[in-house]
């Protein structure tokens, strides 16, 4: 056990959870992992649907350590929620595992919870074999922001001409920077990889359905992001480079979609947002996930809960501007195709087809263990920290490691959970 009292954390909490809401007949229980800021405007919606007066409320509970604690309740068989949202990534897993119950029943019951109602890539991400297991709210994705005062400062306004920036581009300031100041920060820079996986062509997943991650593609990217850094264009190994954009000192920042809140609160801040870099103009992408509503495996959902369920969703898809607010990218088109979606940043990345087909989520069924492996290795690799070859080489194992210990499988899960207890 790496970290047993983080086990035992979230196994006190899941106590408290089940005694406070747990297997209540009277209220439709739905439990998010939304622990920021966007916790609120989740309350917000669940708010406005109970004020339609269903039949059963919706009580929205937040738990740190969600997982977890599905995982516990589900090997219990009580106490499991009514209604859950869950990351994109989560979905082939959990589908293999069986604890999934299919959207069928919802969506006959409310006709406009379908397909075309959403941003394709969000929907695709909850359908397995054909088989629609979630409803979309949003898409969370990459993004990039970027200071205008200093773009101006450099005289490389252009850049932004076709909405993505190159390589080639930011090296063109190498040695011009005044001291202090880069033309990019490393933030989410796990997801910058996975973004220019897509743009070269590659995968995370062999023709075999194996994982691959020490692939020509992989090496090529990192070595591409590691001449940024190693031509000082790039904040320091170490440094808070979303800080160092705040304060004015970075041109790009590669942060999140929904980092537009923050940033906008900082005075002075002249920014806007565009497209992760990449190799060409024609081919780029922004790595995403979705969160989706699901349901879990449960005798204890009544056919009357589903059918609020259903209006619950419903009305998420009519009304979710709210979720706007959160910097998320809603998913149901009616509302990203209003006028008011519009004066939200994160609507440049709906804003045409070709950006709605950049946005690129992972829905391989080992992808979890995949970007946790470049989380723990590539600030290393593309700082100089790390020979390229050894880590690529320990990226794979790593993988290949988690993938034959199951270690997102409920069975082995649990065991962790039972240890973790004893000790």
């Amino acid at each position: 056990m790496k970290n047993p009292m983080k086990f035992l954390l979230g196994l006190s909490l899941l106590v408290v959870v089940l005694v406070g809401c747990g297997g209540n007949k009277n209220q439709v229980e739905f439990w998010t992992p939304l622990t920021g800021e966007d916790g609120a405007n989740m309350d917000a919606l669940v708010q406005a649907f109970n004020e339609t007066e269903p039949e059963f409320e919706v009580n929205h509970v937040v738990t740190s350590d969600l997982y977890t604690n599905l995982y516990t309740v589900l090997n219990s068989g009580s106490g499991i929620p009514d209604l859950t949202l869950i990351h994109a990534d989560r979905v082939p897993n959990f589908v293999n595992q069986g604890l999934l119950e299919s959207m069928d029943e919802v969506m006959s019951q409310q006709p406009e919870l379908r397909e075309e109602n959403y941003i394709e890539e969000a929907w695709n991400s909850g359908v397995v074999d054909g088989t629609v297991y979630t409803i979309p709210l949003d898409i969370h994705s990459s993004a990039m922001y970027y200071n205008q005062d200093l773009l101006e400062k450099y005289g490389v306004e252009h850049w932004l001409d076709d909405d993505v920036v190159t390589f080639d581009e930011m090296l063109e300031l190498q040695g011009q920077m005044d001291e202090g100041q880069y033309v990019l920060n490393d933030a989410l820079l796990g997801w910058v990889v996975l973004a220019q996986i897509q743009n070269l062509g590659g995968d995370v997943e062999d023709e075999n359905g194996d994982p691959a991650v020490n692939t020509p593609e992989m090496r090529e990217a990192i070595e591409a992001i590691k001449q940024l850094a190693d031509a000082g264009l790039m904040t320091p190994y170490g440094e808070d480079g979303y800080l160092s954009f705040q304060a004015g000192d970075v041109i790009f920042s590669t942060d999140g979609t929904w980092s537009s809140l923050g940033h906008g609160m900082v005075e002075d801040l002249n920014f806007g947002v565009t497209n992760v870099y990449a190799f060409e103009p024609e081919v780029f992408h922004n790595r995403a996930s979705s969160h989706l509503f699901s349901m879990l495996k449960s005798e204890d959902r009544t056919d009357e809960k589903v059918a609020v369920i259903a209006d619950f969703l419903e009305f998420i898809r009519e009304n979710s501007i709210e979720w706007a607010e959160a910097g998320q990218i809603v998913a149901s088109v009616d509302v990203i195709e209003s006028p008011e979606y519009a004066n939200y940043m994160q609507s440049f990345f709906t804003s045409t087809e070709q950006q709605m087909e950049a946005l690129h989520i992972y829905t391989y069924e080992h992808y979890p263990y995949v970007a946790e492996a470049i989380d723990t290795y590539v600030a290393d690799l593309v700082h100089g920290e790390m020979d390229i070859d050894q880590g690529l080489a320990e990226m794979q194992s790593f993988v290949v490691d988690r993938v034959e210990q199951g270690t997102l499988d409920l069975e082995n899960v649990i065991e962790e959970l039972e240890e973790a207890e004893e000790e």
